[in-house]
């Protein structure tokens, strides 16, 4: 055990090891760019991608529903009914609320 401790501390001893290990330890935990940032970041990304193709899926939904707006009258009149409860003349509208 001891002849091992004394050859770790020889190796470590070296100029050139004990800067490699310092520049390594900066670079792991120390430094602005280290590598726990640069993993959080990777997965804020990761997330923002997910969210940008849930919200194109969303657009491409709502062209598709713009076009049939313009070519169809009778899809104005459910979509007016639906959703600003326009009606008919003589006619009464019941909103019913959970």
């Amino acid at each position: 055990m001891k002849k091992t401790l004394l050859l770790i501390w020889r190796i470590i001893r070296n100029k050139y090891v004990a800067a490699t290990l310092i520049f390594l330890l900066f670079y792991i935990f120390l430094g602005e760019n280290n590598v726990l940032v640069t993993h959080r970041l990777q997965r804020e990304v990761s997330e923002l991608k997910k969210e940008a193709k849930l919200i194109e899926k969303g657009i491409e939904q709502d062209s598709i529903a713009a076009v049939s707006l313009i070519d169809n009258p009778e899809a104005i009149e459910t979509y007016g009914r639906e959703h600003y409860y326009m009606k008919r003349q003589n006619e009464d509208i019941f909103i019913v609320k959970e």
